[in-house]
């Protein structure tokens, strides 16, 4: 197997692409290779809806929504861009699967996926990027699986389901 060159992962500020995003930038600095963060985009309606009309001016606005998120994931999941290794950020039009498959397809590329619990209503409303990237990715392919502590936030806290806890009165303390 060819060595390491570059880690591109997905990025969009969900918990399980921020696991991602750290695990990704730990693999970097490793192996001194470039991060390359990937955010993709889809013009709310669809590329159909937006072909029909476009406008540069929105195509501008979305793209640079799109990097702020990017940028704001980095702030949630490394405290902010990290100085000892070397990113080439990519904003990219399209799905997320077929994106990130497109883009990690040299010799020596990494990808790293988030993955995470799904609700059904979920599963049924949107395709699954980690098995899209799984099924078409040309390069190796790191699934990173939520730590514990995501795994219970993203179920609720069992205790909060089934057991309801009293607010206590607090006396009013204000004088009239």
């Amino acid at each position: 197997m060819a060595a390491v060159r570059r880690i591109v992962v997905g990025v969009h500020g969900s918990l399980g692409s921020l696991q991602a995003l750290r695990r990704a930038a730990e693999e970097a600095r490793e192996r001194r290779v470039p991060l390359v963060p990937v955010i993709a985009w889809v013009p709310p309606g669809g590329d159909l809806a937006e072909r029909r009309h476009p406008s540069p001016y929105l195509r501008k606005i979305w793209t640079d929504a799109a990097r702020e998120r990017l940028m704001k994931a980095f702030e949630a999941g490394l405290g902010g861009l990290p100085d000892d290794v070397r990113i080439a950020p990519c904003v990219a039009r399209g799905e997320t699967g077929p994106v990130l498959v497109d883009l990690a397809d040299q010799p020596g590329d990494l990808l790293v996926i988030g993955t995470g619990r799904r609700s059904p209503v979920s599963r049924a409303l949107h395709k699954s990027v980690g098995r899209y990237c799984l099924a078409h990715a040309k390069c190796p392919v790191l699934a990173v699986p939520p730590s514990a502590l995501m795994d219970e936030m993203s179920r609720g806290f069992p205790w909060s389901r089934h057991r309801h806890v009293p607010v206590p009165d607090i006396p009013d303390l204000s004088e009239d």
